[in-house]
């Protein structure tokens, strides 16, 4: 299936991170894939920028801040590494457009990462969030648009892994049906309209 829009490059985007806030809480882990296959893929794992961590955070990403302070890439070159990768992958004269399941939280650490350590963000100001589409595609009420209604519809054997890569791939085969679905529905109504 082509893209909607010619001009759109969807970047399905995941993250983990120590906390619920950025500055205080540092970005973990980065996965981002494009929506359709082949997929592209890209995955980082990055120093935290402190030891600041809530328990609840710990307990969901499971990853050690101790084994990333010795082996995460250190932040400024991992926002270069994503931003040449999400160029690379959006053609030129295609935006960029962040996609995310709950996107309000993956957005806020990305781009306040992207501003602190580059001055700019490759996505502008370009975000979809995945359960706000499917707000309103399905027309249901917001309470209706978590994992558990959700993923019974498109990926009934679905699990969160809370791995950023996995999830990001996951939720881009979600978002990648509701496209399709939402395209099929548009060619259905033309086709009776007629």
């Amino acid at each position: 299936m082509d893209t909607p829009l010619e001009t759109d490059a969807y970047i399905c985007v995941d993250v983990e991170t120590s906390g619920p806030i950025p500055g205080d809480f540092s970005l973990l882990s980065i996965g981002a894939c494009t929506i359709y296959e082949p997929w592209k893929t890209f995955y980082i794992e990055l120093k935290p920028e402190n030891q600041n961590s809530t328990d609840e955070a710990a307990s969901i990403h499971k990853l050690s801040l101790e084994h990333l302070t010795e082996k995460g890439v250190s932040p400024k070159e991992a926002l270069v590494r994503f931003e040449d990768w999400i160029m690379n992958e959006a053609a030129p004269n295609h935006q960029p457009l962040f996609v995310a399941f709950n996107a309000g939280f993956d957005w806020m650490f990305v781009n306040y990462y992207f501003y602190h350590f580059l001055g700019r963000n490759p996505f502008g100001h370009a975000a979809i969030d995945i359960k706000a589409f499917y707000m309103g595609m399905a027309g249901v009420a917001w309470s209706q648009t978590s994992w558990r209604f959700i993923s019974p519809k498109y990926m009934p054997e679905y699990h969160l892994t809370h791995h950023a890569l996995q999830d990001a791939l996951d939720q881009a085969d979600i978002f990648k049906q509701m496209l399709e679905e939402l395209s099929n529905n548009k060619k259905f109504q033309g086709e009776n309209q007629k």
